[in-house]
């Protein structure tokens, strides 16, 4: 059996431990089609060769603008078994971002799928320095199978020979990470960086666990890296076709998993919600009866025999529904990116679907913590416990501290960016705020550069109130402010097809979104939402005035990161009016 000590050794291994076996599948017009781990390996060295053959070296770096499809995969192994490293964006970034990166990283060949990226990047292939494949069949453009078919014609290539001469600290991956603010800054990830944590995350799944959807983005290190685990697993991978299919996916794969952020879970919830309010009679009745019980649910038992009880007639009447909704099938639902609503955690772990919340960041490769399904590996409200290779402190003003062989080599070509991040001891200061409780389990309280300090010096941290805030079904996002301001404020963009049901149902007219913002009957309604959430928070954190927006905040219009985290900075600029009226009549 090979030994594994870098990425491309999962490979290696496939035939040997998964013969025949369907090992990656993508989804194309309607119809799925496959590779089996014998396939793979064989058109992964075919690719490598032909990289090999066209000039691509050890140390070079070979970029890739693609949605997730078994090809994506073809061209990480691919271009790792010749030494060169991958440098994954997302198809989403803005031309400039892309330009940057592909001139810092000294890309020498590019990876695109799609008639509107190819044009991207041929706007912006200065010189034409950039080698361009595509993984469509575009026409003006070379496709990648010709890549294989160089190195069908190249069998004297000793591709073991170079495979051996990469060490497990050569550089695997630069991922450039877009952050909140300030220009991207390529995280260099090594085989060991990526193996250790694959290696160490594995215990999390089930035996039996065998298919998994993919629909989150290949380019961010958690889906990637997990995508790594499945290989190592021998779990089948299926990549949805798009984000709007993911529902005729799940119940045509029928998966044992898959992973997601938070925000597409609310959005299941929701979508769950609505159906349920739609119901008339003792059916209505039943779904909000299973729902409160959801609410309330407690892992282990500790609500007593008469919940568990109720529980079982709400899983056979009401939440059996939930799960076939999602193929039937699921053992293990892993989120991460962001913090998970407690109340979502509970509900779906009531209906038998239980959702494991996990922390990392790119820099650690990404996995920090993560809970697990047995008992006392699990927790409400946290992020689980540090994975088994990773230590975790929290440093004198609560940031979270970690050292662990999955800890980043450094930021490319930029010493004094990684000596701010890595002490003298090995350290990485992750940037959030968290804490340890007396079990072991770490839960995340905010971001470090996120918190803020009112006018009248007391610390507020907005992402707690902002996941509170979003608990309502009529609050689609939600930013706080209130640096150096007398008292904290917000931004709401409402959930307006909610906002629509219920305008409705209040005989409101229905106009434009800015108008109907601005409807007294529509700002009262916000206006006691918060009221009711600001309940449980001090009275120096509590919201005191909102302002609706019209608009969703996205990643196209530079408001959110590519794993949907709030540019804070850019939403302050662009509403600065907006959020100077907040404060107008407010002394400091």
């Amino acid at each position: 059996m090979t030994t594994i000590s870098r990425i491309f050794d999962l490979t290696d291994q496939l035939p040997v431990k998964f013969p025949g076996q369907t090992i990656v599948s993508g989804k194309a017009n309607g119809s799925w089609y496959s590779y089996t781990s014998e396939q793979f390996v064989e058109i992964t060295e075919l690719f490598s060769r032909g990289l090999i053959a066209s000039g691509i070296a050890h140390g070079d770096k070979v970029a890739i603008l693609s949605q997730n499809r078994p090809e994506w995969n073809i061209c990480d192994f691919g271009v790792m078994q010749t030494g060169a490293a991958l440098v994954p964006m997302y198809p989403t970034l803005a031309d400039h971002d892309i330009r940057f990166i592909l001139k810092d990283a000294e890309v020498k060949m590019i990876f695109i799928s799609g008639t509107d990226l190819l044009r991207k990047i041929i706007a912006l292939n200065d010189n034409e320095r950039l080698k361009i494949y595509s993984l469509d069949k575009l026409e003006g453009v070379a496709h990648w199978q010709e890549l294989v078919g160089l190195g069908r014609e190249h069998p004297e290539i000793d591709l073991q020979k170079i495979k051996d001469g990469t060490t497990p600290d050569d550089l695997l991956t630069l991922i450039y990470t877009s952050g909140t603010t300030g220009t991207p800054k390529g995280v260099m990830l090594t085989h060991k960086n990526l193996l250790s944590n694959v290696l160490s995350s594995c215990v999390l799944y089930p035996s039996g666990y065998a298919k998994a959807l993919s629909f989150l983005p290949l380019c961010h290190i958690f889906e990637r890296m997990v995508v790594y685990m499945y290989f190592n697993l021998g779990i089948s991978i299926f990549y949805a076709e798009s984000m709007d299919t993911i529902v005729a996916d799940l119940n045509d794969v029928k998966p044992d998993g898959f992973t997601t952020v938070p925000r597409l879970l609310e959005k299941v919830y929701d979508r769950i919600a609505a159906k349920g309010a739609a119901l008339t009679g003792i059916k209505k009745k039943l779904f909000y009866w299973a729902l409160d019980l959801g609410l309330r649910y407690e892992l282990d038992g500790k609500n007593g025999w008469w919940y568990e009880l109720q529980l079982a007639i709400a899983n056979k009447l009401v939440f059996s529904k939930w799960r076939e909704a999602l193929g039937g099938k699921i053992q293990a639902i892993i989120s991460g990116g962001a913090a998970l609503q407690p109340r979502l955690a509970r509900v779906f772990w009531a209906a038998g679907i239980p959702v494991l919340e996990g922390y990392g960041l790119t820099e650690t490769s990404p996995v920090i913590a993560v809970n697990g399904l047995e008992k006392g590996k699990r927790a409400f409200n946290t992020v689980g416990k540090p994975i088994s290779n990773v230590i975790v402190k929290i440093g004198d003003d609560g940031e979270v501290l970690c050292k662990a062989p999955s800890v980043m080599k450094g930021y490319y070509k930029r010493p004094d960016l990684t000596a701010e991040v890595i002490d003298a001891d090995g350290f990485f200061h992750t940037g959030d705020i968290g804490q340890l409780n007396g079990e072991g389990f770490l839960s995340i309280t905010d971001r470090k550069k996120e918190m803020f300090k009112t006018a009248g010096g007391k610390y507020v941290a907005p992402q707690i109130i902002e996941n509170k805030f979003k608990e309502s079904p009529l609050i689609e996002q939600v930013m706080v402010i209130g640096e150096n301001r007398k008292f904290p404020a917000a931004l709401i963009v409402p959930a307006f097809d909610a906002l629509k049901d219920w305008c409705s149902k209040k005989n409101i007219p229905w106009s434009t979104r800015a108008e109907v913002i601005c409807n007294p009957l529509v700002t009262d309604k916000y206006k006691r939402e918060l009221d009711r959430y600001n309940e449980e928070f001090g009275h120096w954190e509590q919201v005191k005035k909102f302002a609706l927006l019209p608009q969703e905040w996205t990643i196209e219009q530079g408001e959110m990161t590519p794993k949907l985290s709030l540019k804070r900075k850019v939403v302050t600029e662009k509403h600065r009016d907006i959020i100077e009226e907040l404060y107008r009549d407010v002394t400091r």
